[in-house]
């Protein structure tokens, strides 16, 4: 129900339209068009990695789709493509503050770094740089009818290795957030520790008192009766 719904707010000719009609001129143009896609394709869907890759390759079909039809000579089409690869990066750069600030929200409330929803949701960003090579990878083995080797596998390529070598903002962005989740978790395991000690000490302050209170209750009563310490026997 969720990806039918992502999809239809995904509108794949339209993006193959801006990518078909773009000049050389336009990259700033190009990357905001397939920035807007990818998210719309991401929203509406559970952030999990399958979907994120689901709409990677929706979006890289279009771009490449779309690139096929340009007539820009294939220096241009690169470069086309390294701005339409930059959209998707930016795209998965919100998707990796929206999990950011969830996780964020989870540890506060006292979520452990073992419970399962919370290593799901660290294991998705830890993927989601490698879900933006492997779309790319996917269109580079795509021709036109869906199968075999794209006609735009040359610069699809040069667009891969360009991007492997220098990692992406999403690959960046992704060892950041992990390491501020290792800090937080740390600190907040730390922290219910420091209250385990101090409910510990507080009940063992308790215990004295309450042994010490009944001390007291049993010498009052020994006092009440007329009792003296009982004599040992012989």
């Amino acid at each position: 129900m969720a990806t039918r719904a992502a999809s239809s707010m995904f509108d794949q000719q339209a993006l193959v339209g801006v990518l078909a009609q773009a000049s050389a001129k336009q990259s700033a143009h190009v990357r905001q068009a397939v920035f807007d896609a990818t998210l719309r394709a991401l929203q509406g869907r559970e952030m999990t990695i399958q979907n994120i890759r689901s709409a990677l390759k929706s979006v890289t079909n279009a771009t490449n789709a779309g690139a096929l039809q340009s007539a820009l000579p294939k220096a241009d089409v690169e470069s086309m493509l390294q701005s339409a690869v930059a959209g998707m990066d930016d795209a998965l750069l919100r998707a990796v503050d929206a999990h950011r600030l969830a996780v964020g929200k989870m540890v506060e409330q006292g979520v452990g770094a073992q419970d399962q929803v919370l290593q799901k949701a660290v294991e998705t960003v830890e993927k989601m740089e490698d879900a933006l090579f492997r779309a790319i990878g996917q269109a580079i083995h795509q021709g036109a009818s869906g199968a075999g080797t794209s006609p735009l596998a040359k610069p699809w390529g040069a667009v891969l290795e360009k991007m492997q070598a220098g990692g992406t903002g999403t690959g960046a962005q992704a060892t950041q957030m992990l390491e501020q989740f290792t800090t937080q978790a740390q600190a907040t395991l730390k922290q219910s520790r420091a209250a385990s000690v101090q409910a510990a000490t507080l009940f063992a302050q308790s215990w004295g008192a309450l042994v010490s209170g009944v001390l007291m209750g049993m010498s009052d009563a020994m006092k009440q009766q007329g009792g003296a310490a009982p004599k040992a026997k012989k």
